[in-house]
């Protein structure tokens, strides 16, 4: 799973759109993790569906925080799909960068080797295994299980790990029985311990808690946390043409994923070599598919990353975003 990351504001929604040509540009850069936001983004190099706005379109993987950071800093992409906390942590120490769009809004679940396990109540005296100690996911866990008047020190054993592969390792590996994952790793996991040879040492696995709907039902609010969402970074911010331009084509991409969730699959897999087209098309089916601007979302970005604030403040740049960081269209 993913980590913890002035010059000029779009505002609350972007400026009206003068009746002038799009200024076509020489190259597009587009990045993103190996995650279900990332998708839509390389089937809009695929389908050349931004060739009006430049001729070169290319997509770019980052696989780690360091990458991120360079490529914000380093001004070495136009848009970038980021965990909305990171997106947050770097609008606050200085990046150029808006969120325009929220489009992951669920990929926490717990997996076990246990297929009784039905809450997160029913973890409890157990190990589990957390990417990525005091980071989004570990915080939410804490909180969620907090709720429910357990102690996520105290009730649990929680076994921490520099990435989610690592997490992934040890289920397969029968060192532990429960680990806390982020779609699409989870349905990779669940492949893996379902197929030869791997499934002749490693156990079968569960997905058991959605932690989506926990944060719905405790939190009284729709089973959803906003996630992942898309950035616009440097100086392409000014330019609310193409902004728009783009908005339109992500959400027209990221509906064709879900559409056609067994062609999205190989169509990624060509792409990102640490996901296989099976492990794609099922993770399609359990994630949120729910899209909208991040103005429109601020309330709701606002709540998760209060939580993130009063938890960890460092993980969100110690203070909630100013309005310019929440851009894209108002409706």
């Amino acid at each position: 799973m993913l980590l913890t990351m002035l010059v000029f504001f779009l505002g609350p929604c972007l400026p009206a759109v003068a009746d002038t040509q799009l200024v076509v540009r020489s190259q597009l850069v587009l990045a993103g993790p190996p995650a279900s936001v990332s998708y839509p983004l390389i089937h809009m190099v695929e389908s050349g569906s931004l060739s009006d706005l430049a001729p070169d379109i290319k997509f770019v993987l980052w696989t780690n925080p360091d990458q991120l950071r360079a490529l914000v800093v380093g001004k070495q992409a136009d848009f970038i799909a980021a965990p909305t906390n990171v997106a947050a942590n770097l609008y606050n120490r200085g990046a150029d960068i808006t969120l325009l769009n929220v489009s992951g809004w669920g990929s926490l679940w717990m997996v076990s080797r246990n297929p009784n396990m039905n809450t997160l109540a029913d973890f409890k005296g157990e190990e589990v295994a957390i990417p990525f100690r005091a980071d989004m996911p570990d915080i939410v866990f804490s909180f969620l299980v907090e709720q429910q008047g357990l102690d996520p020190g105290r009730d649990f054993s929680l076994r921490y790990t520099s990435t989610p592969l690592d997490a992934l390792q040890l289920l397969i590996m029968r060192q532990v029985d429960h680990a806390l994952l982020a779609e699409p790793a989870v349905s990779m996991a669940l492949l893996k311990t379902r197929s030869l040879p791997v499934s002749l040492v490693a156990p079968e696995l569960f997905r058991s808690v959605n932690l989506q709907e926990e944060w719905g039902r405790l939190q009284n609010s729709d089973a959803r946390m906003p996630q992942a969402g898309l950035v616009a970074s440097g100086a392409i911010r000014g330019d609310p043409q193409i902004l728009r331009r783009f908005e339109e084509a992500y959400a027209q991409s990221n509906a064709w994923c879900f559409e056609h969730s067994k062609e999205c699959g190989e169509m990624v897999a060509r792409h990102i070599g640490l996901l296989s087209a099976a492990a794609v098309t099922d993770s399609l089916q359990v994630v949120p598919r729910h899209l909208t601007s991040a103005i429109m979302a601020r309330p709701e970005l606002e709540a998760f990353f209060q939580l993130l604030l009063d938890r960890q403040p460092a993980s969100v740049g110690g203070k909630l975003p100013k309005v310019g960081f929440y851009g894209g269209a108002p409706n």
